[in-house]
């Protein structure tokens, strides 16, 4: 009978599986969006909501309690200056996970993990003004697939009919 079932185990050791965690969460309150294995994004989700809902609270024991697990300095002043007061009328479900299909290599199923409130990068900012101003070439539109004729493309040579 196996006891203790509740925590995954990632094919790892608990020292690595616990390093490996740290890291995807920090990494997670950095850059708000990273992308990962669907059972890694599934654990790291459990820690991120758990970091953000001591955030919240913004007391001397939770900040101690954040760096116990976060450990960086800056991911730890970001979490409670700026994501922890996102979060505050939250009452829970801070984080997305996303299913992106199966990597290639290997066929793991790979997610997306990110924050349900994100700031908007600067990148993200350029890229969707651009796509609200158009490309600018007034040039034809390409047509949708609905629009097309139906019925069948000829496939290589044809009968002289």
């Amino acid at each position: 009978m196996r006891h203790g079932d509740k925590v995954p185990k990632l094919g790892r050791t608990a020292s690595h599986r616990r390093a490996m965690l740290r890291n995807l969460v920090q990494q997670l309150f950095v850059h708000e969006r990273i992308q990962t294995t669907l059972s890694k994004a599934r654990e790291a989700s459990r820690h991120a909501e758990r970091m953000i809902r001591f955030a919240r609270q913004d007391t001397v024991a939770a900040r101690r309690e954040v760096a116990t697990f976060v450990g960086d300095r800056a991911v730890l002043r970001k979490l409670f200056n700026d994501i922890g007061p996102r979060f505050v009328e939250r009452q829970g479900g801070c984080t997305r996970v996303l299913r992106l299909g199966v990597r290639e290599g290997d066929g793991a199923e790979l997610a997306l993990l990110e924050l349900v409130v994100r700031k908007e990068s600067e990148r993200e900012k350029q890229v969707r003004e651009k796509a609200a101003k158009g490309s600018g070439r007034g040039g034809k539109k390409s047509k949708s697939p609905a629009e097309e004729k139906p019925g069948r493309k000829s496939r290589g040579k044809q009968k002289p009919g």
